[in-house]
């Protein structure tokens, strides 16, 4: 067994289609994947249990594998979730999009 914590970063957080870039992401590994929040624990590659976590902005998760390659599973649903699914964008400075006036 392989686990590790990680914060939500992405505004609203993990809604549908963060939940399925997840659920795809896990799905490539062969262990089992876990996710837990603070009430409930669900299976990684259940796009229905990812969206039941209802996942917010600074909700804590642990991701939690067990099999063959769960320290590889884990630390990519961690880079994953770091990575604000890609929609981390104006956090940093509050830069314009390139091509767009500030």
């Amino acid at each position: 067994m392989y686990e590790t914590m990680v914060v939500v970063r992405n505004d609203p957080g993990i809604h549908a289609r963060p939940a399925a870039i997840l659920v795809q992401k896990a799905s490539t590994f062969k262990a089992q994947v876990f996710l837990t929040t603070e009430r409930l624990t669900v299976n990684a590659k259940s796009i229905m249990g990812v969206m039941m976590l209802a996942a917010e902005t600074g909700t804590e998760l642990t991701i939690r594998a067990e099999g063959p390659d769960e320290q590889q599973a884990v630390t990519a649903l961690k880079e994953l979730v770091e990575s604000g699914f890609g929609e981390l964008r104006g956090r940093c400075g509050g830069a314009a999009a390139p091509g767009r006036d500030a």
